[in-house]
């Protein structure tokens, strides 16, 4: 696959803040990375060094092969930048910002118009088309920042929390824009929105105190999970102690634990020992001793418990 998007060592100081330490990734043509960490851990900072909007102290980045500090003009041609807050000029209307941004762009006559409008219906922004911008939502608003991030059709676009303050909806129809968008573009979005992650990303990069602590796909970062492909149960709570003694006689069991009990059941986690499926099983001991299961089903993870263990001090420590 084609890199569009490099970061090299990149490192930036605030004073005696390290806010970014010796970050380093790419990005391809056709992934979309997700980029998370706690608030203050370094996104925006890193996204501004990508971008060419921050001179970074140490460390080097390319857009499409080009060096945004060498070549800033040249690089920013491929890139398409949403930042932070999407600043736009309060006084105009969505239709006369995307003309403005589309002429600064370099194109002319009715090649402004076009893009303008092009962008602006992928944006969904024509119901607000001719409304100034400073009495708009904050979510239209939104709309208008990743309307010009995309008129210009980029090879790359870097994205700073693309759904905030859009309402559920909206949320998904940006998400449905950014995956048709993608097959053809390299994009870094960050977000808080943990489901977004699962949702449109390929990839994810989690960074902590300016550092990177974990990079891989939603699956790979959910497998770091104790309990993952646990199989979780639930049955009457007068057969709890049957069912953990039936369960740790099956073949491929680590070990048994009771979670919950509550309504008159009992919920169970069964551990897999390493490299072995255990649910069939499982459920066939269960059935074979007259057991009633309620409820059966193997668990993947979740990304939030992902994020606070590997963003905790212990767990940043434990993955730098």
């Amino acid at each position: 696959m084609t890199t569009l998007i490099e970061a090299e060592a990149l490192r930036k100081c605030f004073g005696q803040i390290v806010a970014v330490d010796d970050i380093s990734l790419t990005v391809a043509k056709g992934e979309v990375l997700g980029f998370l960490g706690p608030n203050g851990a370094g996104k925006s900072t890193t996204m501004k060094m990508i971008t060419g909007f921050l001179e970074p102290d140490a460390g080097t980045a390319r857009i499409a092969g080009i060096d945004i500090g060498t070549d800033p003009i040249g690089a920013k041609r491929h890139l398409g930048y949403l930042p932070e807050g999407a600043p736009a000029y309060a006084d105009m209307t969505p239709r006369s910002f995307l003309a403005f941004i589309a002429e600064i762009r370099g194109y002319n006559g009715g090649e402004v118009k076009a893009r303008a409008d092009a962008a602006a219906e992928k944006a969904g922004l024509l119901g607000v088309w001719d409304q100034r911008i400073e009495t708009l939502s904050k979510g239209y608003k939104r709309r208008v920042g990743i309307a010009q991030a995309i008129l210009h059709d980029p090879a790359v676009l870097i994205m700073d929390e693309p759904t905030d303050g859009l309402d559920p909806n909206q949320q998904h129809q940006v998400r449905e824009l950014i995956k048709a968008m993608s097959k053809d573009k390299a994009i870094i979005i960050s977000t808080h929105i943990l489901q977004e992650v699962d949702a449109v990303c390929t990839r994810a990069v989690v960074i902590d105190k300016g550092r990177i602590v974990a990079d891989g796909t939603a699956q790979d970062l959910e497998s770091r999970l104790e309990y993952h492909n646990a199989v979780a149960l639930r049955v009457a709570s007068g057969a709890g102690d049957k069912a953990k003694a039936v369960i740790e006689r099956v073949a491929g069991v680590q070990r048994v634990e009771f979670t919950k009990k509550a309504g008159g059941a009992v919920s169970l986690r069964v551990y897999p020992k390493p490299d072995h499926s255990i649910a069939a099983p499982v459920a066939a001991a269960l059935r074979a001793d007259g057991i009633d299961v309620e409820e059966l089903f193997v668990e993947k993870g979740r990304l939030d418990d992902v994020f606070r263990k590997i963003t905790s001090h212990e767990g940043a420590r434990r993955n730098a």
